[in-house]
């Protein structure tokens, strides 16, 4: 007779529940409290983080003015075929939005987004929706062009049907210095009049010669801190945190005091017989006011990484590398820097991108050639109001970024990044 096969008993809890579902359970149990305990933080994050950053983003590509505010024109313009003047229909349109326009006080909208494309339109939009509230009936062609002699222009047309989609890449043009012809074609505008991307490479370069002195400064006090008896170095990382107790605003300001041209150290160098009186050094409201300030707030963000690092390195592979012939030089750099170079490379990614995107010291010590790219979207927020560009510089600073950071990850690579 052949055997007969039993499956293989089930284990199962006390409650006869099988262990493997009853396993299950318990994970599912532990991830949904896991999950529980980082939703309030979560929460915060994309509340405080991630939707601003989308609403800034979307604020550089949005474009709702003359589409909501204009519907009849652009309703009209969409059979024109941008060669000659549009005809009555499209004139009598345009009356009828700046009448409903003007009764709304919504046309001033218009006007300045017109205005950012093309100087002058503001006028052109205001005066004519003040003047077409008292026309009553047409022919409209002729009166709107002895109002204004803009709307006999093919530009202007073009300008309007252009502007009237939902979203533009005018913004993100501007942002890169660069904007739409007469013809419509995309064009780099003179190189005279470029500001954004002559300003996005001042801030980059800056940027990287701030994190360059943090870490030429950096690396020593570090190394003594880590290798002084812990008695005498916690006192000196006492110092190193105590600019954190004191006010930016205060540091920054006696950098001032200290740098300018009749200030503190300018008079020790004519005391000393270095320069003259006449001949005083100009160190403020400049680039060096910027690097020499910046470097001295972002620096303890250089020292912490690599005290970290460096108090995990024994000191016994140094004595090694000294009993197998190598003089003190030749061990540093061989032995000890390959150990230090994650916390170079924390610091310097902490130090880049805080100094990338810093406002209040350029703002206040920066002059005019020791401004950053942030201080301009502040400037674009704050008083001219252009959110569009303020949202479109910033996306390209945050894309920028995103490529520098890409940058590094792929030459050091962000997994060999300590902390400590």
């Amino acid at each position: 007779m052949a055997e007969t096969q039993t499956a293989p008993e089930v284990m199962t809890t006390a409650d006869g529940i099988p262990l493997k579902v009853s396993l299950r359970r318990a994970l599912r149990r532990q991830r949904i409290l896991s999950f529980l305990l980082v939703a309030p933080l979560l929460l915060f994050i994309v509340a405080s983080f991630i939707i601003p950053i989308f609403e800034m983003t979307m604020r550089g590509v949005e474009n709702p003015q003359v589409v909501n505010i204009m519907p009849r024109t652009v309703e009209a313009l969409q059979s024109w075929d941008g060669k000659d003047i549009p005809d009555e229909p499209v004139f009598a349109a345009l009356v009828a939005d700046l009448q409903a326009g003007r009764k709304s006080k919504q046309i001033g909208k218009v006007a300045t987004r017109l205005n950012y494309e093309q100087r002058g339109m503001r006028s052109v939009i205001m005066g004519s929706a003040r003047s077409a509230s008292r026309l009553k009936e047409g022919p409209y062609k002729a009166a709107m062009i002895k109002i204004k002699k803009e709307w006999g222009q093919t530009r202007t047309w073009a300008l309007i049907k252009r502007e009237s989609a939902p979203y533009t890449l005018s913004y993100l043009l501007a942002a890169v210095d660069a904007g739409y012809d007469e013809n419509g074609d995309i064009a780099r505008v003179d190189e005279k009049q470029q500001i954004y991307v002559p300003l996005f490479e001042r801030t980059i370069w800056m940027s990287i010669t701030i994190t360059a002195i943090c870490v030429f400064l950096g690396y020593p006090v570090a190394y003594l801190l880590a290798n002084l008896p812990l008695r005498t170095s916690n006192l000196l990382m006492i110092l190193v945190l105590l600019p954190f107790w004191t006010s930016l605003l205060v540091r920054t300001t006696t950098w001032i005091a200290l740098l300018q041209t009749q200030g503190v150290l300018n008079d020790l160098l004519v005391w000393l017989h270095i320069i003259d009186n006449e001949g005083r050094l100009q160190m403020i409201f400049n680039k060096t006011g910027t690097i020499v300030a910046m470097t001295h707030i972002l620096l303890p963000f250089m020292i912490l990484p690599l005290y970290s690092v460096m108090k995990t390195v024994p000191p016994s592979y140094m004595r090694a590398a000294r009993s197998l012939g190598a003089n003190p030089l030749v061990a540093f750099w061989r032995v000890y820097v390959p150990q230090t170079v994650t916390g170079i490379g924390a610091g310097s990614i902490l130090v880049f991108i805080l100094s990338i995107g810093y406002f209040i010291t350029p703002a206040l010590v920066g002059g005019q050639s020791g401004q950053l790219i942030s201080n301009l979207i502040a400037y674009h927020m704050q008083k001219s109001l252009n959110w569009g560009l303020a949202g479109a510089l910033g996306f390209l600073l945050l894309v920028l970024v995103l490529v520098l950071y890409a940058i590094y990850n792929r030459l050091i690579g962000v997994d060999k990044m300590k902390m400590g």
